[in-house]
C-alpha cells in the first residue's frame, strides 16, 4: 500500500494564504503605480508646471496658465484611467469566456465594429449626442463579437484560438474598409473623427466622462459578478456543469459585461488596441488565474498602462502629441507576437 506524505506548508490552506498575501502586495503595488501615473499625467505635457500649480489646478483653480493647463489635464487623466481599466477588464473576460489567450477587443474586431457603427450613425443618421454614440457603439461591439465568434466556430474543432484570431483580423480589416468607404466622401465627418479613429483621450471633457460612467459601471459590475463562474469555465464546460455552474448564463452575462465595457470605451476614446491583450497576460503572471483577483488587478494595471502611454505620447513629440492608440499599438504588437509564438499557450 502506497502512502503519500504531505508537507504542511504545501497544504491548500497555507498555499492560498501565502498567495493571497502576495496577490494583495501586487495589487497595492499596482495602485501605487496608478497614482504615480496620474500625478505624471497632470504634471507633464507641452507646458511644465510646478507643485503649487498642480495642487491649484487639481482643486479647480485656473488663475495662472499652469493651473489652467493642469485643470485641463485632470479630465484627460480620469478618462485615460477609466478607458484603460475598461479595456483591460474586457480583454480578461473575453479570454475567460472563450478560453482563448489571443482574445482582445481589438483583435476580435469588437472595437472596430463599435467604431463602424458610430461612424455610420453619424454619417447616415446624424447622431450628435455622446449618449447616442455609446448606445450605438455597444450595439456595434455586440454584433461584431457575435459575428466573429460565429465565423470562428465554423468547421472542425469549434472556436479555436487561431480561428478566432483569424476571424477577428479579417473582420477588423473589413470593418476598417467600410469605415473608410463611409468617411471618404464626407469630408466634414472625416475631419471630425480622423483622430478619434486612431484612439485617444486628448479631447476629454468632464461632461462626456460622466455620461459614459454609468455604462462602464454596469459593464464592470457584470464582469466582476461572473468572476467565480469564469473560474469554473476554465475547468471545461462539463466539469463546470458538474460543479453546479450555469454555463450558458455565465457566458452570456460575462460577454454582455465585456462588450459593454469595450463599446463604451470605444465610443468615448476611439478604438484603442492591445490593452485588453497585454494587461491580462501580465496580471496572470503576477496574481494567477483566479478571476476574483485577476479582474480588479487588470483594471488597476490597465488604467496605469493607458495613463502612462498617454503621458509618453505627450512627451516624445513635444509640442505635438502622439495619440495614445499609436503608443499602445507600438507597445502591444511585440506582446501579441510573443504570445502567438508560445507553443504551449493554446487555451486558458
Amino acid at each position: 500500500m502506497t502512502t503519500l506524505s504531505v508537507d504542511r506548508a504545501s497544504t491548500p490552506t497555507a498555499t492560498s494564504r501565502r498567495s493571497a498575501s502576495a496577490r494583495a502586495s501586487w495589487v497595492i503595488g499596482g495602485i501605487v503605480l496608478l497614482v504615480l501615473a496620474g500625478v505624471a499625467s497632470v504634471a507633464f505635457g507641452v507646458r511644465s508646471v510646478g507643485l503649487d500649480e498642480i495642487v491649484g489646478g487639481v482643486l479647480g483653480s485656473t488663475d495662472t496658465i499652469g493651473e489652467a493647463a493642469v485643470a485641463k489635464r485632470v479630465p484627460r487623466t480620469v478618462l485615460a484611467m477609466l478607458v484603460g481599466a475598461a479595456l483591460a477588464v474586457s480583454g480578461a473576460v473575453m479570454q475567460g469566456v472563450t478560453r482563448n489567450p489571443l482574445a482582445d477587443p481589438g483583435i476580435l474586431g469588437v472595437t472596430t465594429g463599435a467604431a463602424l457603427f458610430v461612424v455610420a450613425g453619424i454619417a447616415f443618421f446624424g447622431l450628435a449626442s455622446p449618449t447616442s454614440y455609446i448606445w450605438v457603439a455597444i450595439a456595434g461591439a455586440a454584433l461584431a463579437a457575435s459575428f466573429v465568434y460565429a465565423v470562428g466556430s465554423l468547421g472542425r474543432g469549434g472556436a479555436t484560438p487561431l480561428k478566432l484570431a483569424l476571424a477577428g483580423a479579417a473582420s477588423s480589416a473589413a470593418f476598417t474598409s467600410l469605415i473608410s468607404a463611409i468617411l471618404l466622401p464626407r469630408i466634414d465627418v472625416m475631419d471630425s473623427f480622423r483622430f478619434w479613429q486612431i484612439g485617444g483621450v486628448g479631447g476629454a471633457q468632464t461632461e462626456k466622462t460622466l455620461q459614459v460612467l454609468p455604462f462602464l459601471a454596469v459593464g464592470a459590475l457584470l464582469s466582476l459578478a461572473t468572476a467565480r463562474g469564469l473560474n469554473s469555465l476554465a475547468l471545461g464546460d462539463d466539469l463546470a456543469r458538474g460543479l453546479g455552474e450555469h454555463v450558458g448564463r455565465t457566458r452570456l452575462l460575462a460577454a454582455v459585461g465585456a462588450v459593454t465595457l469595450a463599446g463604451a470605451a470605444t465610443a468615448v476614446a476611439g478604438p484603442i488596441g492591445f490593452v485588453g491583450l497585454a494587461v491580462p497576460h501580465l496580471c496572470r503572471l503576477l496574481v494567477g488565474v483566479d478571476h476574483r483577483w485577476l479582474l480588479p488587478f487588470s483594471a488597476v494595471l490597465g488604467a496605469a498602462l493607458l495613463t502612462t502611454a498617454d503621458v509618453v505620447g505627450r512627451l516624445v513629440a513635444r509640442p505635438a502629441e502622439v495619440d495614445v492608440g499609436i503608443v499602445t499599438a507600438l507597445l502591444g504588437a511585440p506582446v501579441f507576437i510573443a504570445i502567438v509564438r508560445r507553443q504551449k499557450v493554446r487555451a486558458l
